[in-house]
Order: C-alpha cells, then sequence, then structure tokens
C-alpha cells in the first residue's frame, strides 16, 4: 500500500541484507538497509532497488573468437569489451558483460565445457558483492532515489527505485528478536519462544484448556496445532519487525526445522520485510549446514557469532556460554533421567505433563542469547567488521571475502584482474617459527612478544601480490633494480607499487584509536581482519595465493625470531623457547621481580633499534618491527616430550604474581588443563600439582591421595570424556577411536528401545571408560575402569611434573602397584 509520494531522498544506513536476480530480464540489484533513528516519523527501513546491472566475466583476449564462436547462439545478449587490464602474467584481457544472469550464468557454462580451451576470471563474484566493493562501499551506504513508503503488515518502510549509492560511514542501532524451539526427538514442533528488549512471548500446542493452562503466565499463547503454531510464529515476527534475528544453533536446528515442517503444513516461510519468502539453501561443502535468506532481515548464529570474534569455550553449548558469560544456566532439571540429564527426555515429558514449565524453560533459553549478545557486543563487531570489510553480518568465516573485496577493487585501478585458484589446491607454505626448548623448572622468565609480527613483517618489507607481480617485472627488467625489496623463493617486492602494506597501515592506526578508546568490539575486528591476511595469502581457497607471498612473510618471521635471539644471547641472557612471535628469556633466580622488569625492557630497547638500523642499512626501508615486554612468570615450568629428554613445543605452565604480590594467576598453555579432551579429574589433579610445585609446597600426600580417591570411586563426577565425532558413524571403519566406539554402542541401544539414534551424524558425546569398553554416559552400564583413569590420565600427568622435582610416579607407589 502507497502511504506517501514519491520523492527524492538522502539517506545513510546499514546493510541488513542483498540480493541479485533477473526481474523481468533485468539484471536486477535488492538491498535492504537500516538508517539511523530520527526525530522525524519516517520509516527507518529501506528497501534499494538498483536495475539495469550488467554481470561480468573476463577471458584473455586472444580467446575472444573463439569465446564468440562458443556463444554464437546468444551473441547479442553479451557484449564483448577490450579493457586496458591484464593478467598477472602480463596477457591482456576482454570483459564480457551478459544483458543479464541468465545469461551470463549460461555464458559462463558454455565457456567451462569440456570442448572449451578458455580461461574466465573473476565469474565467481556476484552481482552484488561486486557492485559494493568496486564502490568502496562497505557495510553502511548513502542513497538517493526517488522514494515511496509502503507497508507490510502494518510496519513501514521506504521503496527507493533507480537507488544511486556511495560510500558512507554511520552507526545504526540494529533491533534483535531471539528464537527458540523445543520439540520431540523426530522433530514434532511443541513451542516456540521469542525475546527482545521490550517482548517475550511463547507460543505452545495445547489441544485442551485445562484450569492449570487457564491461569498459565501471561507471555504463554496456546495454539491447537502444528500448523497454527508455524503461522503464528511467523506473525509474531513479521510483528515484531526485527532486523536480526538470533539464536544459539538457530540456523542449522531451528530454522532447519521450521523450514521442514512448514513445508509438511503448506506454511509460506513469509517473514521477509516486504512480505516475501524466506529461502533455506543446504551447504554444496557440507550437509549438515546451511543458510537461511530473508529480504530485509538476516539471521545470526550465537555460536558462529562467538567463534567469529575468537571466543574459546570447552564447551559451546547455551548452558555451558551462559553459565560462563553470565553466570546463569538454563532451566534444567534432572528428575526425569535415568542417567545424566537427558534434555530430550525432559522436554517430551514436560509437554505431556507441564507445559506451563516447558514454556518457561523455552523462554530463558532465549532470554539467554539475547543476554549473551548484550554483554559480549558481538554484534557490534559483526557491524564493524561489515563496515571494515563489507562482509555481510552474517558471514562465517569470510577471511578471504574480506581480503577479495578490499583488495581487488584496487587492483583494478591498477589495470589488473585477479588470477583464479590454484590448480590443486597450491602447495603448502611454512609454518611459524618454533624454537627447540629447553625443558625445566624455572624461576624468572621473561616473554618477550613481537607486536602484530606477521602484519608488520608485511607493512617493513612491502609484501604484497602487485608488489610481488611489479617486483619480479623490476627485476627481469634490471638484475640490479634498486627498486625491489628482496623475499624468499625467488620473491621480489617493489618498493612503491602495492596495496597491502598501506591497508595494514590504516587499519593498525585505526585499532591504536580503539584500544585507546576501550572500544573492545572495534579493536577485536581490526585484530582478526589484519592477521587474517598472511593466512588468505598461503591458502589455495584464495585467488591471490602464490607461495612466495606466504613465505616471504613466515620466512622473515622465522630470520627476525633466530637474530633476536642471537642478540638476547650476546647480551648475557638465556633464550630457552621461541614460538611464532614470541621468545622466552630465563634470567638469574635470585633477581629481585622489579630488576626482572627493568631488563625486559632494555631487551626491547635494544631489539627494536637493532632491527630499526638493520631495516635501513641493508633495505633501506622504515621498520615497523615493534618487540614488546608482555609478561614476567615468577615461576615457568616447560615440560619434556613424553618418554624422550628433548623439550616440548606449545606446551607450558607459568605463575604471574601482581606487582604487590597480592594476587597470582597460573596459566597453561597446550598442557592437559586447558584440552577438553582431557577429563575433569585430569585437569584439576595439573592444576593442583603444578600450583604445588610452583610454591615448593611437597606433592607427595596430595598424588596418592587422589590416585586412591579414584580408585575407591570418589572422583566418578570428574571421569567423563567429551568429544567430537568429526565424521559419520558409518565411516569409522578402521582403528575406531574410544568416542566412536561409545557412540556406536549408545545407537545400537537406541536402536534397539526405539528410541532415536544420536550419534549418526557429527555430533559431541560424552563418555567413561569401563571394564567392557568406552560407553555413553546415558548408557553407562558397565563398571568403570579405574586402572585406566590411574594409569592414562594420572600417571601421564605427574610423569610431566614430578621428575623436575626428583620424584616419580612409579616410584611413589613402588609398594602399592599391586592395587592397579
Amino acid at each position: 500500500m502507497i502511504d506517501a509520494k514519491a520523492q527524492i531522498a538522502a539517506i545513510e544506513g546499514q546493510i541488513i541484507s542483498a540480493h541479485s536476480y533477473d526481474d523481468a530480464a533485468v539484471a536486477t540489484i535488492e538491498l535492504w538497509i537500516k538508517s539511523c533513528e530520527g526525530l522525524s516519523q519516517e520509516p527507518t527501513v529501506h528497501q534499494l532497488i538498483i536495475s539495469d546491472q550488467r554481470p561480468v566475466f573476463f577471458i584473455h583476449a586472444s580467446d575472444t573468437l573463439q569465446a564468440k564462436h562458443l556463444l554464437r547462439r546468444d551473441i547479442s545478449e553479451y557484449q564483448i569489451k577490450p579493457l586496458p587490464l591484464k593478467t598477472f602474467q602480463q596477457k591482456a584481457v576482454v570483459a564480457i558483460y551478459a544483458s543479464n544472469l541468465s545469461f551470463f550464468y549460461r555464458a559462463r557454462k558454455i565457456l567451462q565445457s569440456v570442448s572449451s580451451s578458455i580461461e574466465i576470471f573473476e565469474s565467481d563474484i556476484s552481482l552484488h558483492e561486486r557492485f559494493l566493493m568496486e564502490r568502496f562501499c562497505y557495510g553502511t551506504v548513502a542513497v538517493q532515489g526517488n522514494v515511496e513508503t509502503l507497508k507490510y503488515n502494518e510496519n513501514a518502510y521506504q521503496k527507493v527505485a533507480q537507488a544511486k549509492i556511495k560510500a558512507a560511514s554511520v552507526e545504526v542501532k540494529l533491533s534483535t528478536l531471539s528464537i527458540d524451539i523445543e520439540c520431540s526427538g523426530q522433530g514434532e514442533l511443541f513451542s516456540i519462544g521469542f525475546h527482545s528488549d521490550h517482548y517475550s512471548c511463547v507460543l505452545m500446542i495445547a489441544q485442551d484448556s485445562s484450569p492449570e493452562l487457564q491461569k498459565a503466565d501471561a507471555f504463554i499463547q496456546f495454539v491447537g496445532c502444528e500448523k497454527e503454531l508455524l503461522s503464528a510464529a511467523f506473525q509474531i515476527i513479521c510483528q515484531q519487525d526485527p532486523d536480526v534475528i538470533i539464536g544459539w544453533n538457530v540456523i542449522n536446528f531451528d530454522f532447519r526445522l521450521l523450514f521442514k515442517r512448514a513445508a509438511l503444513h503448506k506454511v509460506p516461510v513469509a517473514i521477509g520485510r516486504d512480505g516475501s519468502l524466506a529461502t533455506w539453501r543446504d551447504s554444496r561443502v557440507d550437509d549438515s549446514d546451511g543458510f537461511v535468506s530473508i529480504k530485509g532481515r538476516v539471521v545470526i548464529d550465537g555460536i558462529d557469532a562467538l567463534k567469529a570474534e575468537t571466543y574459546q569455550f570447552p564447551s559451546f553449548s547455551l548452558q555451558a556460554v551462559s553459565e560462563k558469560l553470565l553466570g546463569k544456566t538454563k532451566l534444567v532439571d534432572e528428575s526425569y533421567s535415568s542417567n545424566a540429564y537427558d534434555a530430550l527426555a525432559v522436554i517430551e515429558h514436560d509437554f505431556k505433563y507441564n507445559k506451563v514449565k516447558l514454556a518457561r524453560y523455552n523462554l530463558q533459553d532465549c532470554r539467554l542469547v539475547t543476554e549473551i549478545f548484550e554483554k559480549t557486543k558481538v554484534l557490534d563487531f559483526l557491524k564493524f567488521r561489515s563496515k571494515l570489510t563489507g562482509l555481510p553480518l552474517d558471514k562465517r568465516g569470510g577471511s578471504v571475502a574480506a581480503f577479495t573485496n578490499l583488495y581487488l577493487p584496487k587492483l583494478h585501478r591498477a589495470d589488473y584482474i585477479a588470477p583464479n585458484l590454484p590448480v590443486g589446491g597450491g602447495l603448502a607454505s611454512p609454518g611459524g617459527y618454533v624454537m627447540e626448548s629447553k625443558p625445566g623448572l624455572y624461576k624468572n622468565v621473561l616473554v618477550l612478544d613481537f607486536k602484530s609480527l606477521y602484519p608488520s613483517i608485511i607493512r617493513t618489507f612491502k609484501i604484497d601480490p602487485l608488489g610481488l607481480i611489479e617486483g619480479l617485472l623490476s627485476k627481469e627488467q634490471d638484475e640490479n633494480s634498486l627498486d625491489v625489496i628482496p623475499g624468499f623463493k625467488g620473491a621480489f617486492f617493489s618498493r612503491d607499487k602495492h596495496f597491502l602494506p598501506d591497508l595494514i597501515s590504516s587499519l593498525w592506526a585505526q585499532r591504536d584509536v580503539a584500544k585507546r578508546e576501550k572500544d573492545k568490539p572495534k579493536s577485536n575486528a581490526i585484530k582478526i581482519i589484519m592477521n587474517s591476511f598472511y593466512g588468505v595469502l598461503g591458502s589455495g581457497g584464495c585467488r591471490f595465493y602464490d607461495t612466495r607471498l606466504a613465505s616471504s612473510i613466515t620466512l622473515r618471521g622465522h630470520q627476525i625470531m633466530q637474530q633476536s635471539s642471537r642478540w638476547i644471547e650476546a647480551m648475557g641472557q638465556e633464550v630457552i623457547y621461541g614460538d611464532t612471535d614470541s621468545l622466552f628469556v630465563a634470567l638469574d633466580e635470585s633477581l629481585s621481580a622489579a630488576r626482572c622488569d627493568e631488563i625486559a625492557r632494555e631487551l626491547v630497547e635494544s631489539i627494536n633499534e637493532r632491527w630499526r638500523a638493520s631495516c635501513e642499512e641493508d633495505y633501506k626501508i622504515p621498520c615497523y618491527l615493534e618487540l614488546e615486554f608482555e609478561v614476567h612468570y615468577t615461576r615457568f615450568m616447560m615440560p619434556r616430550i613424553r618418554g624422550l629428554e628433548t623439550g616440548s613445543k606449545k606446551r607450558y605452565a607459568g605463575l604471574i604474581k601482581s606487582d604487590d604480590n597480592n594476587t597470582e594467576e597460573l596459566v597453561f598453555k597446550g598442557l592437559e588443563s586447558v584440552r577438553t579432551d582431557w577429563t575433569e579429574l585430569a585437569r584439576q589433579f595439573q592444576t593442583q600439582l603444578v600450583d604445588d610445585v610452583f610454591h615448593d609446597r611437597c606433592p607427595v600426600e596430595y598424588v596418592k591421595k587422589t590416585v586412591f580417591d579414584t580408585l575407591n570411586g570418589y572422583h566418578d563426577d570428574a571421569l567423563v570424556y567429551r568429544k567430537r565425532l568429526r565424521k559419520p558413524l558409518h565411516e569409522y571403519v578402521k582403528n575406531v577411536p574410544p568416542h566412536a566406539q561409545a557412540a556406536i554402542k549408545a545407537d545400537e541401544l537406541n536402536a534397539q528401545s526405539g528410541s532415536k539414534q544420536r550419534y549418526q551424524s557429527r555430533s559431541w558425546i560424552e563418555y567413561v571408560v569401563t571394564v567392557n569398553g568406552p560407553e555413553a554416559i546415558e548408557h553407562l552400564i558397565s563398571p568403570i575402569d579405574y586402572e585406566h583413569y590411574v594409569v592414562k590420565q594420572l600417571q601421564v600427568i605427574a610423569d610431566g611434573v614430578l621428575p623436575f622435582i626428583g620424584l616419580s610416579f612409579d616410584g611413589l607407589f613402588e609398594q602399592q602397584l599391586d592395587l592397579f
């Protein structure tokens, strides 16, 4: 319904969703944006229509005649246009513009056919992605065009026809609606919960109106059947009109099931901002993964969002994350489970006998997700990431896409097109530098860390895809050229023709501002983007992959770490370990904390000055390498490799004391206490054992007590292993690992009892090792194998610590070995 006459508008807003399609045989881009809240009553949601677009890809100019021949049937639908562009191999190219997307896909298929020898470039970039990146529009845009105000379901939005956009930077608040469903083991829906900062509701199926239900909480709405539940749920989404729908595993569980049940009942999933149908697409890579597309809205999964911001938890279950971040838990009830808590059994019981309780449980899950988003400000992180890189708000991963968005438009303006992906995935590049460690128990260990080492190497030594091509050209034209900086594996980089070093310089400055302003989401977004650049250049999944690029970063890192270590040793200090960008320096054990800090500052100042001089003398370039003093461990343990005398790598423990010695922090890296595939018993045992050793307490009695208590069943709750099945069960054929053995047994028992087989596809399993092998905790039948836990958990950990203080596990129990 049209409520206002067309007018010219100027709008700035955040991109929520982007689509491209053919409309009446015309390639069209449709963007939905949310603008800033204003004082007027004008809608803040806008549908932008950009018509008459021409999708494009490139081919070698020498293939023009063959392309015309292959496309002869539809040649009038294409324009083949010479452009001043070339490949990295310096070959001229032409652009093939299609009249619409249908012909674009047809041309791509024909030219990629077996009968064709034509190589095509940049054909995998979507129309709307190219449109935005070529205008340097990242996340937010400014718009002008003809406007008409429309309504759907009482919510107004503005349609902007013939929209013209340009880059903009604006802060926009997005509204969210948390959604969570409860269902049976067969996927039959029971209830659907919703929560936002101003709305709470649970839709519940109930086929009677008992007195209990008549007195139910006001937030509960009862419907008669599953079809009514779906219709009411989609109506609520439209009425609440959120920009962002959030949840926990909300895409691959909640929405996957909603689409499935809606199809069964023939209920249209009409939840687009304009009443359009939402769509579901399965991943081409993983059939357990999928994507939801809704015009004017975006669905963001809490697990994916937190992982994107590099949050790490032993478990990403809603229960575990909410307890860690919020100090709150789900509304659980173990009274109906014969073993450990079985959520599904309780949900099915409550749907039959206590619908009000189930509704409260359902709503609590919605609330927890909302509070996690608020606590972490993860949506702010995703918005800023989008403004930095143009990545959609719901993009999972996206390092390669982010690099492409930022780099490709600049490359085109330098008269180059991007190369295709390497055939076969490319060659592996050397990893980061890891020094052989010196095992031992230490006092006073400094950790000196190069600030953002790989980005600073890129910035200092001008490592860049275009810079590599131009550097090799200069070297080819003049063997003694001074216009290049040598890299590794035959690489040379142009001193002045590059983009990536300047891009990092800009991001670096922005991060410094964000850190000063204590804006964690912005600081994290910039850090993650900067650190991803090395990874994408070394990835066969990136069109700019070249082993010379990645090697010139990592091998330069090796050189920097090795030379810095030599300089520190020459200053009379001992380097006991080095890893990627960090050096571990052992000082005299008798030194005070103040003197240790003073030495750290002296080392940092000296090494930084030496690198500044080296870069100037050897390469005539400014140096952006910066060593920092990260931490002082008052006690430190570098373990040995099990069964060997050599030191381990990426595994250590340390004790940090505050300046006033009033607080302490015990730090573990790579050891059992921080590994989720070890038991809670192992984690607790290692933490206490190391703490005793660091504080010079004799651990003998603690070790003996823990062993005997384990053998006597006092630690049964801490003996559970938790591990993920990385592939379907039927693919475990040879050398079946313990967690897969437990899953196979559990699903066999489930099948015998008529229950759902829980572990057929990828999932987590919790299990215990018994005298009859591994058994899932929900099907624990056999006695626990306590000897396994003593030998495989406690002894392994003790053998990594006790020798440093002249003890051994076997020695402590040589009189009692018969107990094992």
